[in-house]
């Protein structure tokens, strides 16, 4: 393995995931699952673009809030973690425009567990399920994804 992934910034992306999504059920602000659904999918297509993880990494590591924590690791299984995750967000907006409710935020506070379970236990569900597809052939991947430098 020879690509390298700072997860210091993956954390910083998971917890601005958590937070605004805990705030857009406290206020019932579906306008705010939106914004982070489009964050979290062109941060999927475009991975230099991913607004939560550049704000970490030119705002709060400048500030001396947090170190890089650079591992080898591959980009891409997170970044397919980070899609569907953005795709649950994608199906609760439909459903919340629907007229259900209850479902979006099931399906919203599925986004937060398991963002909270990737970042405080250190298990990527997103990651396992990218793995266990390629052992069956799969391959999931954007073009985008191929090129990234660490």
């Amino acid at each position: 393995m020879s690509s390298k992934v700072d997860h210091a910034l993956l954390q910083a992306n998971q917890t601005a995931i958590i937070t605004f999504l805990v705030i857009a059920f406290l206020f019932n602000w579906v306008w705010l699952v939106a914004f982070v659904a489009a964050v979290m999918l062109v941060g999927s297509i475009w991975p230099t673009a991913g607004l939560f993880k550049l704000g970490a990494q030119r705002l709060l590591r400048p500030l001396g809030l947090f170190k890089a924590d650079v591992r080898e690791d591959l980009p891409q299984p997170h970044l397919f973690a980070q899609t569907v995750g953005g795709l649950f967000l994608v199906a609760a907006l439909l459903a919340f425009w629907g007229g259900f409710g209850v479902l979006g935020w099931v399906l919203t506070a599925i986004v937060v567990m398991l963002a909270a379970v990737n970042l405080f236990l250190g298990f990527c569900a997103g990651c396992f399920m990218y793995y266990q597809l390629g052992k069956v052939g799969i391959k999931p991947s954007l073009p985008t994804w191929q090129t990234i430098k660490a």
